[in-house]
This record gives C-alpha cells, sequence and structure tokens, in this order.
C-alpha cells in the first residue's frame, strides 16, 4: 500500500483514516465565484463485487429522510440513517445525500444504481457514512478531518490540504476494517465517532470536496436523537440511535 505523506501550514493538523486515497485540491473560492469542477464523468470502482457483498448493498431504495434547518450561516440537517433498527442495517440500504443551497436533499436511489451514479456526496447507514469516491462511488468526493480545530474557526481551506476519497480495500480486495473491531470499512469520515459501550460524538470538523469543486465543513454532533451528552460523558448510552444530527456549511 503506498504511504502519503500530509503536509499542512503552520499548526493545522489534518487527520485521515489509513488508506484513504488522496484527491486533487482546487484553490478554495468563496460566495458565488465559479467553481472548476474536480470531476465530470465517473470512475471505475474497484473491487466493485466484493463492495456489494461486503457492505450488503441492496436494490431498493432507503426509506430514511432528512431534515433541514438553519443556525446562523449553518445548516443543521438531521438524517434518519436507521436502517431498520439495530442488527437489522445488513438487510437495508444506505441513504445517499446531497449537499445544496437549499440544504443537504435525499437522492432517491438504491444501493446498486449509486455505484454508477454521481449525483450523491454522502450515504448513510447507522454509524458507516461513505463518500461518493474511491472504494465507494464514482464520483471523487474527498474529506479530509481537521484534528487540532473546531468546527466554528474554520472560514476557509487552509493551505496545503489534501482531500482523500474512501480506500478501504487492499489491491487484493480484502476489507479494511474499522479500528474500533465492529467490522465496517475503514471509511475516511471515520473520525466522527468513537465507541465504548455506545457511540460517542468526537466533534472532529471536516472539510470536504464535492466533484464541482465547491468546498465546505461540517461536523457530526449527535448520533442518537436523545441523550448524546450522557453517551458522550459517561458512556451510558442515549436513545434513538442512527439519527445523524450534521452541522455544515460551504465555504
Amino acid at each position: 500500500m503506498k504511504k502519503i505523506i500530509l503536509f499542512v501550514s503552520m499548526a493545522t493538523l489534518v487527520g485521515c483514516p489509513a488508506g484513504s486515497e488522496p484527491v486533487e485540491n482546487n484553490e478554495p473560492t468563496q460566495g458565488e465565484e465559479k467553481q472548476e469542477a474536480v470531476c465530470e464523468d465517473p470512475a471505475e470502482i474497484p473491487c466493485f463485487d466484493n463492495l456489494i457483498q461486503d457492505l450488503s448493498l441492496h436494490d431498493d431504495v432507503s426509506t430514511g429522510g432528512v431534515t433541514n434547518s438553519q443556525d446562523g450561516e449553518d445548516w443543521i440537517s438531521v438524517v434518519d440513517a436507521t436502517a431498520g433498527g439495530f442488527g437489522n442495517s445488513a438487510q437495508n440500504p444506505f441513504v445517499y445525500l446531497k449537499f445544496t443551497d437549499e440544504g443537504l436533499q435525499k437522492v432517491d436511489i438504491d444501493d446498486e444504481t449509486a455505484l454508477e451514479n454521481m449525483d450523491w456526496h454522502l450515504a448513510a447507514r447507522r454509524y458507516v457514512v461513505r463518500v461518493n469516491g474511491g472504494s465507494s462511488g464514482p464520483s471523487c468526493v474527498g474529506a479530509t478531518a481537521l484534528l487540532n480545530q473546531q468546527f466554528g474557526d474554520i472560514s476557509e481551506v487552509p493551505e496545503g490540504v489534501s482531500f482523500y476519497s474512501d480506500a478501504f480495500y487492499t489491491e487484493s480486495c480484502d476489507l479494511i476494517p474499522d479500528s474500533f473491531g465492529l467490522g465496517d470499512p475503514q471509511v475516511v469520515l471515520v473520525n466522527w465517532w468513537s465507541y465504548e459501550s455506545c457511540v460517542k460524538t468526537t466533534l472532529t470538523p471536516f472539510l470536504l470536496e464535492l466533484d464541482d469543486g465547491r468546498n465546505l465543513k461540517l461536523v457530526v454532533e449527535e448520533y442518537y436523537g436523545a441523550n448524546q451528552g450522557d453517551c458522550n460523558a459517561n458512556g451510558s448510552g442515549g436513545s434513538d440511535a442512527a439519527n445523524l444530527k450534521i452541522r455544515w456549511s460551504f465555504l
């Protein structure tokens, strides 16, 4: 596996999971300036057959939805990634999502169609959140974690930042699992959560680069619809699991 050395400016520490692949970075632009597309045509997904089996992908559309509200300049998007409830996710599809100026919108496609579709940016099922690129999809959405930053302090893309697509297969198509021993893929957005007796939110902010060249920042604030704070503080668990509360805004 190729080792990637990442240089960042000043004190900015950028994190990415092992095995992630770099996505070409465009110069950030502000406001309504025209963006330069990162990619325009779908790419071949490596380990395609393994992906369908390992992630238990389906040919039906998720019943999960998304609601949006605004908090100042930020969008607050709540995604129903419950996928049939605890223990049933393997029998249910991912919900597919797209960032727009009107909020985070659901894309009504099934898992298998999504493997040939560039219209979605994120896919969520329980705590697994994929980006459309690399091992996960045919587009070129990339992400990176800013491990020593706070979401509210980020106003632009730091100089020198690289973006990474999902890369959770070895060259021989063996799945690279997450570091929590749950058997799920090591996606590029894995740092949003940690697990002991419940799913804790780390509040790690991420930068994303979309296929059209737009950049945004996001942080997953809650996994549980209620009592996320109890889980984070003492591991006592929450309720209404897999209702992801995502705060985000375009840069």
